[in-house]
This record gives structure tokens, C-alpha cells and sequence, in this order.
């Protein structure tokens, strides 16, 4: 049932689009029967700099999408992560394995929504590019679509995707009781914010992590419950936000001394009923201006 949904949806936005290409052809068909202003313009210029000089709406409001989306950003840390940690910890008593698991979601949240954008992407570019005659770039174009359409993107599938993906994530486990599908809320605010963050130029993403990897004092804060002499990162609370290679808001991770990977894999491959024993809970992220 769900593939079928899935399937009408996808129908559904090729409609919207189909509909959009036929309003911009008829909006420019209206315009080409008006006088035109090139015709009033000195011959030595061309139509090329003026086309290659004109920018779309969504690049127009480009600092301004930006700056909402690391509000909302931080936002979700601040209250849909803590909600999700609150409601994790009535199933799961290990505070490590929840951390985990919030962490987790939120890598796959933007992975499942950074694949979910380049599917749009490339069925609004090849439907556009059938009747595309400027004067903006089709590039820009098709920006100017997805940002105005952005509610034709199926984050229910996303959250499906993200779902499936933890399911058989080896680091993390979960009560046989409850699902995944209990933090579906911060997922879907996450694959929301992560879609609207691949329309920014440049587009915004999530620093890669591993545990083990050595701490960065740039890209992290450090849990107050770790040892703040460790080098070496033992998991992830949240993760970094970043503009190409430069952090934008910092992420939160845990730092032990004598810290050894094989122990927590030995655990993780366990019954998803398994309870671990509690941990207090990590301090709250902060804004890094962008160098």
C-alpha cells in the first residue's frame, strides 16, 4: 500500500509540474505578443550578458532562506531533539544508545532528503527545459520552482527511507515493543529543513563523522559529561552544520579517555530489547559565525 501511495504521489507531482511548465508557457507566450524593451536597446548589446546577468528569485533571497533555515536548525536541536531524547529514554536506559540514535536519525535525515532533492531536481529540469526560453538561466529556473514548490516534496517517504535505514543500522538497537517510527517527528523536520537546505547557493549539509575520529574543537562541543583530556570522539550527539568546508554551527560529541570501539559493537549487535544502565544528558549546541 505504501509503495502504491508512494507511487500516486510521485503522479501527483509530475501533475504540479506539468501544470507550472504550462503557466510559464503561457506567461512568456503573453509577453513575447507585447513590445519588447530589447528593441529600444543599442544594437551592440547582446542578449547573451543580459540573459547571463538576470538572477532568480531564490538566488535574490538567498541570504535570507539561509539564515531562516540555521534558526530552524538550531531550533530542532533545541526542542525536537530534546523531546525525541525525552521519549527515547522511557524505552531505553542507556543515555549513550539514545545519543546514538538521535544522531543517527539526523545523518540519515539528511542523506534520505539530499537524494529526495536531486529526484525532484532532475524530473523539474528535464520538464522545464522543454519549453525554457529565458531570461533566466534554467538553472535558475528550476530553482525558482523547487523553492516555490517545496510542498511537493514527499517527506513521508524520506521518513520511510530513514526509517528502513536504522532499522538495519548495526550501532544502534531498540525496544521489540516500539519502532523507529516513535521520533518520526524530528525526522520529518529534519529531511524538511535538509531539503530546503540543498535550494541555498551554496547548499548546506552535515560534517561527516566516525567515531574514533580525533576531536575537532572547530567543528564540536564537547558533552559536559566527557573527558574533556580524551582526543579521540567515542560517539556523536549531533552533528556539525557546514557551508562547503567551513563550520557553521557547531555539533555536540562525547570524548572518553581509554575509549575502544570493539566494546560498543559487541553491544550493539544485541536484542533490540536490550536495557542499558543511564547518563545525564548533553548541554545545548551553539551558533559559529562563518569565517
Amino acid at each position: 500500500m505504501n509503495d502504491y501511495e508512494h507511487q500516486i504521489q510521485m503522479l501527483k507531482d509530475k501533475i504540479s509540474i506539468l501544470d507550472a511548465e504550462n503557466s510559464l508557457l503561457q506567461s512568456r507566450l503573453a509577453r513575447s505578443h507585447s513590445p519588447s524593451p530589447r528593441h529600444r536597446e543599442n544594437k551592440s548589446l547582446t542578449a547573451l550578458p543580459l540573459r547571463s546577468s538576470s538572477s532568480g528569485r531564490a538566488r535574490r533571497t538567498n541570504a535570507s532562506r539561509r539564515a531562516c533555515l540555521i534558526t530552524r536548525f538550531g531550533d530542532i536541536y533545541d526542542h525536537r531533539r530534546l523531546d525525541a531524547e525525552t521519549f527515547l529514554k522511557t524505552y531505553i536506559s542507556d543515555m549513550e544508545m539514545v545519543h546514538r540514535i538521535i544522531y543517527i536519525a539526523a545523518v540519515e535525515s539528511f542523506h534520505a532528503a539530499k537524494m529526495a532533492y536531486r529526484q525532484f531536481k532532475l524530473r523539474v529540469t528535464e520538464t522545464l527545459s522543454l519549453g525554457h526560453t529565458g531570461p533566466e538561466s534554467l538553472e535558475d529556473t528550476v530553482l525558482d520552482y523547487i523553492v516555490d514548490h517545496e510542498d511537493l516534496y514527499d517527506v513521508q517517504a524520506s521518513v520511510n527511507e530513514v526509517i528502513r535505514s536504522m532499522n538495519i543500522n548495526p550501532k544502534i538497537s531498540f525496544p521489540s515493543e516500539i519502532d523507529f517510527i516513535v521520533i518520526s517527528t524530528l525526522i520529518r523536520e529534519l529531511c524538511r529543513v535538509a531539503f530546503s537546505m540543498q535550494t541555498l547557493v551554496p547548499p548546506l549539509d552535515i560534517a561527516f563523522g566516525i567515531d574514533g575520529e580525533l576531536f575537532s574543537e572547530t567543528k564540536y562541543y564537547r558533552s559536559f559529561d566527557s573527558d574533556f583530556t580524551a582526543a579521540l570522539v567515542a560517539y556523536h550527539v549531533w552533528p556539525a552544520l557546514m557551508e562547503n568546508d567551513i563550520v557553521i554551527v557547531k555539533g555536540e560529541a562525547v570524548t572518553k579517555r581509554g575509549w575502544s570501539g570493539r566494546s560498543r559493537s559487541r553491544n550493539t549487535n544485541r536484542s533490540r530489547s536490550c536495557s542499558r544502565s543511564r547518563s545525564t544528558s548533553p548541554l545545548l549546541a551553539h551558533h559559529v559565525s562563518p569565517s
